[in-house]
């Protein structure tokens, strides 16, 4: 059996990319990639990872068995990968982003199963020319329309983008994702714009009460769900807070825009160290495109608390009629199997 260690730039693999909005390279090494030849023990595909165990041996010659993460099932049944494509007893050689504690845990970055490779690509959404005159319906983003300088995932895109106060510096510097600060770790979802953000690989519906009063807005991701009260109603005293914020929405002209507010604190509402309080405040806008193909979404985040400048983001959304919203189904002990035993 082989066991070597590799070091290559973060940016040959895009796996590292595309798997760390969940845990990112606080807890794990995406600059090194470290290989282990072995055979697999146990193999499942779980929300909101999906991991596989390698029994191998060490630089000794000693057992060691290694806990291998991959995305969530959700998201690798996307990209081709079944309950069947790996079996106890399958041979295997692995490359992982490994724990930086130095356990043996990593994050999959490729695949050879009894001499073949096991392709790992990220899931395109395919345009089928569906059309829609509302925005109701399934949507998701193309990846490829975010382009190449995109950051992987969404804690890379708000570690890159958020400008933080002297307090939420503070709270980023003293936060650790493997600590039970994550909020992750016990399957609470990311608020808003966190629906809006996870479109790479979980598609959102918007549909609307026929009565006008209100638009449902769910995301697959974490099975979130939103009202968003079209009535004409204000927001309530800001001393009640809702996990999810509290919304309100009117049109301006054919544009959707929601407001949302009156959020609960969180401690890592950005998959980072950096927390959201009452302060914040979140405008999205939702447009329709001529064709009825693609709808573009944008939002403005401010929370002068821990921010001192708005995040400002925007993109397109694919209209995806052919997807399901099936459930996400956060499996708490798979969320927490991350953290170091």
């Amino acid at each position: 059996m082989r066991n070597v260690m590799l070091f290559v730039a973060t940016g040959i693999c895009l796996l590292a990319t595309s798997l760390s909005a969940h845990h990112s390279d606080a807890a794990l090494d995406l600059n090194a990639l470290h290989t282990i030849e072995g055979l697999v023990t146990d193999y499942r595909m779980r929300n909101p990872h999906g991991y596989f165990t390698v029994e191998t041996t060490d630089e000794n010659g000693q057992p060691v068995e290694w806990s291998v993460q991959m995305g969530s099932a959700l998201s690798v049944s996307r990209r081709g990968w079944t309950r069947d494509t790996l079996a106890v007893g399958d041979r295997v050689i692995v490359g992982v982003r490994p724990a930086r504690d130095g356990r043996s845990y990593g994050m999959l970055a490729t695949l050879e199963k009894d001499g073949t490779p096991i392709t790992y690509e990220r899931f395109r959404v395919p345009e089928t020319g569906a059309t829609t005159r509302t925005l109701e319906g399934i949507w998701i983003t193309d990846r490829a329309s975010l382009g190449p300088d995109f950051p992987g995932g969404f804690d890379e895109l708000t570690r890159a983008e958020l400008t933080l106060t002297e307090k939420g510096q503070t709270a980023n510097d003293a936060y650790t994702q493997d600590s039970e600060e994550n909020s992750e770790l016990w399957c609470i979802t990311k608020p808003t714009p966190g629906g809006i953000m996870y479109t790479d690989t979980y598609p959102i519906q918007i549909e609307y009460n026929e009565a006008g009063e209100t638009i449902i807005i769910r995301s697959q991701f974490f099975d979130q769900v939103r009202t968003v009260y079209m009535d004409g109603r204000e927001h309530p005293d800001p001393g009640e807070r809702f996990a999810m914020g509290h919304s309100i929405g009117w049109w301006e002209g054919e544009t959707l825009v929601v407001d949302t507010n009156n959020f609960a604190d969180h401690r890592s509402p950005y998959q980072n160290g950096v927390p959201s309080g009452a302060q914040k405040h979140v405008v999205e806008r939702y447009r329709l495109n001529e064709n009825g193909r693609r709808t573009l979404v944008d939002f403005v985040l401010e929370d002068p608390e821990y921010l001192t400048e708005p995040l400002i983001h925007s993109r397109e959304l694919i209209y995806a009629p052919q997807m399901e919203i099936s459930r996400f189904d956060c499996d708490l002990e798979a969320a927490r199997r991350f953290l170091p035993q």
